[in-house]
């Protein structure tokens, strides 16, 4: 498969909720092509959880790849802890030149169903958490001689999300955050952009919240490949832009989808449809 294989060697990556799922998958894929990690989330090796994984775990399996891996606890609600967290990345390894906003909430609800409370999460994690991060390194960034800042997060498409408005949002606000700041920081050759699944990925938010079945995932993979494409090109170029993983990977000239896919069949287009319900693939 034609898919961008960019040497990051000697280039450090700050990416939110490394734990699992697709923050991990990114993780890993930076570390394989020499990119240090700083890895960070909520979830440590001192908790209690049932859940797999922790931000220590999976710097652990960067190191595993060769570069160099620094996990640091991190609840992106706590203003002061992400400027802390910053602040410590940047001593350790100097410069920080690659900032993935991965982590999110998720919660499905209508309006009239969504309590306050949640709503606050939503905004605080989502959207709040992604200006705090932007904020805390938006000044390094733009010393540095080239220099990324990336959002999992979904093209601004609509003004509209009957049935999930609240997360909808939270995601599009992300979106708004990221795009704005590349026109902030348009001549400082920081590539700021967005990158979104067409379909629904498996994660364990997804298993959690029953997002469709395993006929309508696909693997964490796909996205760290389509972050992948967006890393090995000019970031003084590619700003400004909202990417789908699939539009990024038929671009690098794959036409068969199927290694990312639980089971045989062509997943429908799930989570572009969350915001576009109009969206078709391309043909």
């Amino acid at each position: 498969m034609p898919l961008a294989d960019p040497d990051l060697s000697g280039s450090t990556a700050f990416i939110t909720g490394t734990t699992r799922g697709i923050g991990k998958q990114i993780a890993l894929a930076l570390a394989k092509r020499g990119c240090n990690v700083v890895s960070t989330g909520k979830t440590t090796d001192d908790d209690d959880s049932e859940l797999a994984g922790s931000i220590e775990q999976t710097a652990r399996e960067v190191r595993e790849r060769g570069p160099e891996a620094l996990a640091l606890e991190l609840n992106l609600r706590d203003e002061e802890r992400v400027e802390e967290v910053a602040e410590e990345a940047i001593d350790h390894f100097g410069e920080v030149d690659i900032v993935i906003n991965n982590a999110s909430a998720i919660q499905l609800a209508n309006v009239a169903d969504l309590p306050a409370d949640r709503f606050d999460l939503l905004t605080d994690v989502n959207v709040r958490g992604t200006h705090l991060v932007a904020h805390a390194f938006a000044d390094h960034l733009a010393d540095l001689d080239e220099a990324w800042l990336l959002t999992n997060a979904p093209p601004v498409t609509t003004d509209r999300s009957p049935g999930k408005a609240p997360y909808a949002w939270s995601k599009l606000g992300m979106s708004f955050v990221t795009l704005s700041l590349a026109e902030e920081l348009a001549g400082d050759d920081v590539g700021c952009n967005t990158f979104w699944p067409v379909t629904t990925i498996d994660t364990r938010a997804t298993r959690y919240f029953g997002l469709g079945t395993e006929d309508d995932w696909r693997s964490p993979e796909i996205v760290s490949d389509a972050v992948l494409e967006i890393l090995a090109r000019d970031p003084a170029e590619c700003t400004g832009e909202s990417f789908y993983d699939e539009a990024l990977l038929r671009e690098a000239g794959v036409t068969d989808f199927s290694e990312y896919n639980l089971t045989e069949g062509d997943p429908e287009p799930m989570s572009a449809r969350l915001f576009d319900p109009e969206f078709e693939r391309e043909d």
